[in-house]
């Protein structure tokens, strides 16, 4: 008689994952802006520039809300490990201020 394997026997299976170099530089953004439906989430990652009163949106990446989910748990994991490593990060409760000034003067045309 064969033994049932267990879902824990059984061998993972492994995703080859490319990144092509371009796209490893990465891009900065200093603002998220989420949005949803019953269907899906919206992330808007959005870098502002001290003294631009526009500001692009540099990506957008659309997740099924259980991605979305997947998502939060492995923020919170990342930054708890984060914070184990570098203490815990600092938050202030001011909003941020529109367009943000990064500490200096705000330029004039």
């Amino acid at each position: 008689m064969a033994k049932k394997k267990d879902a824990q026997e059984e061998p993972e299976q492994q995703i080859n994952i490319e990144l092509s170099e371009e796209m490893a530089e990465g891009v900065y953004a200093n603002l998220a802006m989420i949005a949803h439906s019953n269907t899906e989430f919206v992330i808007d990652f959005i870098r502002l520039m001290p003294g631009v009163p526009k500001a692009k949106v540099k990506s957008r990446i659309i997740l099924t809300p259980e991605h979305a989910q997947r998502l939060l748990v492995a923020l919170q994991d990342n930054i708890s490990k984060y914070e184990d490593n570098f203490g815990a990060i600092r938050q202030t409760n001011e909003p941020m201020p529109f367009p943000m000034n990064f500490g200096g003067p705000m330029g004039e045309a």
